[in-house]
């Protein structure tokens, strides 16, 4: 067995304990395995995506072009996160976002079709299924809410606290995006807070 898929039932085994072994092995028949480069797309914008990845090594970035044409990111996944535009994935819709590795990456793959196939004949899946998306649906409500509620540097220390090794692995122009402020704030943000 591939050790990105071996990590993908390891973390399935811990959301969901009472699995069985046929079970957990219907469900790695379903897995394949996807190597990305630096650069490389999971998902192209206005595409429908075929498969959720999930990403055994490496690091990807969720973006979006506004319409001045500069790539908004809106998020970063890596090792143990999946790469989805979930809503539009199981509708089967166009995505209006493109993820791209910033790493080379390991994906495993479940495509859309096996995963119907899964919830029909592993029901035991659904509840995996319905507690990643709970997942998924808190964190893009938490990003929603930060911009209602956080100021740009409240944002940069939550950024920080909750994700402190993505730091040093994403470039400054993209964590501006992401937090959605100007290079010249950020600067000023992390001067102010080294001189704390």
């Amino acid at each position: 067995m591939e050790p990105g898929i071996h990590t993908l039932l390891q973390s399935v085994r811990v959301v969901c304990p009472d699995l069985t072994q046929e079970e957990v092995d219907l469900f790695a028949a379903r897995l394949t395995s996807q190597e990305l480069k630096k650069k490389d797309y999971f998902i192209q914008a206005d595409k429908v995506q075929k498969a959720i990845g999930y990403i055994a090594h490496g690091l990807v970035r969720s973006f979006f072009i506004d319409q001045e044409g500069h790539e908004i990111t809106v998020g970063f996944y890596a090792e143990g996160d999946y790469a989805t535009h979930y809503p539009a994935f199981v509708t089967q819709q166009p995505s209006r976002y493109a993820i791209q590795c910033l790493e080379p990456t390991t994906m495993i793959c479940l495509s859309w079709q096996n995963l119907q196939w899964i919830y029909q004949h592993v029901p035991a899946f659904e509840r995996y299924g319905r507690l990643i998306s709970e997942e998924i649906l808190n964190r893009q409500q938490a990003r929603i809410e930060s911009f209602i509620f956080q100021t740009v540097e409240e944002r940069y220390l939550d950024f920080i606290d909750k994700q402190p090794t993505l730091f040093n692995r994403i470039s400054i122009s993209q964590l501006c995006s992401f937090l959605g402020t100007e290079r010249q704030t950020l600067t000023r943000i992390r001067q102010k807070l080294a001189h704390q």
